[in-house]
């Protein structure tokens, strides 16, 4: 695994950690069971307060990503089908409320896009 902290980065250290594991695992460069470092392994390696890589393993189990397992460690989970049933079920949520608020489909299609380039574009 290879991570890269840019100080110079507007994104925060712990974002950046959760957005490049998460990458990586859903690339499968970190395959379905690859074992993670430990948070103060890690924290070590970047130059990091363990806090900070704390968050981000906090942030990727939340996505589904990773999984502890207690004494075993934390290790990438099957981060695709968890990951698309979420993502699947927020956007029925959304379809079914942009609906009842009377927007239409174009209406609604725009406002996800806008929202998806703010998103990783920012």
């Amino acid at each position: 695994m290879t991570l890269k902290i840019r100080i110079d980065d507007s994104a925060p250290p712990y974002e950046q950690v959760r957005a490049q594991i998460s990458e990586q695992a859903r690339a499968g460069v970190l395959p379905v069971g690859y074992r993670l470092p430990t948070v103060r392994g890690l924290a070590e390696e970047l130059g990091l307060a363990a806090n900070t890589v704390a968050k981000a393993y906090r942030a990727l189990e939340s996505d589904g990503v990773i999984e502890t397992r207690g004494r075993n460690g934390t290790v990438v989970a099957a981060a695709g089908s968890a990951a698309d049933r979420e993502a699947a079920g927020a956007a029925r949520a959304y379809a079914e409320r942009v609906r009842r608020l009377g927007l239409g489909a174009d209406a609604a299609l725009a406002a996800v896009e806008d929202a998806l380039r703010a998103a990783y574009q920012g």
